[in-house]
């Protein structure tokens, strides 16, 4: 006999009028339950019966042998249980958020990652509930797979739906005693001993790391790769060399992203060789990784196209530059494409794309000048030296250098001094600012992007903020929150800043609370900013008790 469910599925997709209710199953009378005489109703009623009865009438299956091994002990310790209840709370809440606090489901990855940091572990009984939460998020996985321990590993084992938690890296061995951690927690296993090539980095045996890159989805191949390079990056790039010829032009692309981690000179010969590549986006990225390596080869070709392009005057008062002619082949294997793909003119686009990939220490060995000295320069066209045409092209791609190779100090200075208020005092936007904060210490971020708010509100510090650290520290916070008072006092409707909003139910540090209480209270009741204000004060309030649980 067809199986009931089945049947009433194929009934719902071709409708009633196409096929006729299912017959009843005999195990299953529904005397006096169903109302046949609307068979659309019918339908429903019979689909809530079955699953009630699949529900309820599912009997064990025999064991298929031993029980088997348990999983290990994990010496960690419990999290308080004011804290364990609050976390069911957050893994049972769907959906947005009430009135008075934010979706608490935004709040869950700073509960995980904070009981993390203390050197907790999940208690059993909600680690299923936190698998599943992971499996729909996959920006939880990383802690929820470190908290749930081995437990977690032990039931990834028996349900496929938890393969995730296999794929995972392993977390640090855990220590036993009071949960009293506050540093971050560490973000990669011990070192190892020597693997092989195909040797996967969650601990199974190196048949299943060669069937896994073999015959996995191409998601678990990426993800296996990756975790390898962050193990043991010779072992990854071994792997990856192993099977590239055959690999498809877009799941080589994705595969070179994952040399990122553990990039190193190691890695240039086959770098070099993919500049050859026969898909352009591989070249680009191939091309990209090595301008990362000041001490490449590609490194070297284009400081010496840079040196040509850009030069000290001969009395050191300015920058002439002398940008290329033609795109010639080899500064297209180097990853240059002839074609802007921006719109920009041709010499621009070459120009840019030389002094994006040329090292940064080229400079001050070039003209003895400190980043600072030479951002302070006029740039001149070393034919029309009264000409400005190529400063803003000359900034942006030092600022796309910076960037690339992590340069703070280039960084530092391109960004300038922290700014203050003043009249006529624009934001600077050249040379994407919020991609140049990320590189500098998170301290520093919080200063800088602090004094950019007082200086100029809220309008464009939403990129800024992303760069930050969160919780963002007290004056940062204070900052935020004195701007969204200015912006409610100026007439301007919460929702034009509703970016930032949603950042500060996270972000905000609940040290702030009584200064956001205090703007609930001054609202007009009913007013948009009232409401706003009075959320917002709730949910703080709420992380305040969450992260004092977890200290307690």
């Amino acid at each position: 006999m067809p199986d009931p469910w089945e049947s009433l599925q194929t009934t719902a997709l071709l409708g009633t009028d196409r096929r006729p209710l299912p017959a009843p199953d005999p195990a299953a009378p529904y005397d006096g339950a169903v109302d046949l005489a609307d068979p659309a109703t019918a339908l429903l009623e019979l689909a809530a019966l079955e699953t009630v009865r699949r529900r309820a009438g599912a009997l064990p299956t025999a064991a298929d042998g031993p029980a088997g091994r348990p999983a290990a002990e994990d010496p960690r310790p419990e999290p308080p249980a004011a804290a364990a209840r609050r976390l069911s709370l957050l893994l049972s809440t769907r959906g947005g958020g009430s009135g008075v606090l934010a979706n608490l489901g935004e709040l869950l990855p700073q509960w995980l990652a904070t009981a993390r940091d203390r050197g907790y572990r999940v208690p059993a009984a909600q680690v299923p509930a936190l698998l599943d939460a992971a499996r729909a998020r996959s920006e939880l996985r990383p802690d929820a797979v470190a908290l749930a321990g081995p437990l977690g590993r032990w039931l990834a084992e028996r349900n496929p739906d938890w393969r995730f938690v296999q794929r995972a890296a392993p977390a640090p061995a855990p220590e036993p005693g009071p949960a009293r951690q506050t540093g971050p927690a560490p973000t990669t296993a011990p070192a190892p001993a020597p693997v092989e090539g195909t040797r996967p980095v969650d601990g199974t045996p190196s048949a299943e790391g060669d069937r896994l890159w073999h015959e996995g989805l191409f998601a678990e191949r990426v993800a296996h790769l990756t975790l390898l390079r962050r193990r043991d990056p010779a072992a990854g790039l071994a792997l990856l060399h192993g099977t590239w010829p055959t690999e498809r032009a877009e799941d080589r692309l994705l595969f070179l992203d994952s040399l990122q981690d553990g990039l190193s000179l190691a890695d240039e010969p086959f770098l070099e060789a993919a500049l050859g590549d026969r898909s352009k986006n591989v070249r680009a990225t191939a091309a990209e990784l090595l301008s990362t390596l000041p001490g490449s080869a590609l490194a070297a070709r284009m400081a010496e196209r840079a040196r040509a392009a850009v030069r000290l005057s001969p009395h050191g008062t300015h920058l002439l530059v002398t940008p290329p002619t033609a795109c010639d082949p080899a500064m297209q294997r180097d990853g240059i494409p002839p074609k802007s793909p921006t719109g920009r003119g041709e010499r621009a686009w070459w120009f840019g794309e030389v002094i994006a990939a040329a090292p940064l220490a080229l400079w001050s060995a070039h003209t003895g000048l400190t980043p600072a000295r030479l951002l302070a320069l006029r740039v001149g066209d070393a034919i029309d030296e009264t000409s400005s045409t190529w400063a803003d092209d000359l900034r942006e791609a030092w600022a796309r250098a910076a960037v690339r190779q992590q340069d703070a100090d280039w960084a530092r200075a391109l960004l300038g001094p922290a700014p203050v208020p003043g009249p006529g005092r624009t934001a600077r936007t050249t040379g994407a600012p919020a991609k140049l904060l990320a590189v500098l210490p998170p301290a520093e971020r919080a200063v800088w992007t602090a004094a950019f708010i007082e200086a100029h509100g809220l309008g464009d510090a939403f990129q800024l903020l992303g760069a930050c650290t969160t919780p963002w520290t007290p004056p940062l916070s204070t900052a935020v929150v004195e701007a969204l008072a200015r912006a409610a006092g100026s007439g301007a409707y919460p929702w034009s800043h509703s970016g930032v909003l949603g950042m500060t139910e996270r972000a905000l540090s609940p040290q702030t609370a009584a200064a956001v209480e205090e703007l609930a209270a001054g609202a007009a009741p009913g007013t948009a900013w009232g409401e706003t204000f009075t959320r917002l004060a709730g949910t703080l309030r709420f992380r305040e008790a969450m992260l004092a649980e977890l200290t307690a």
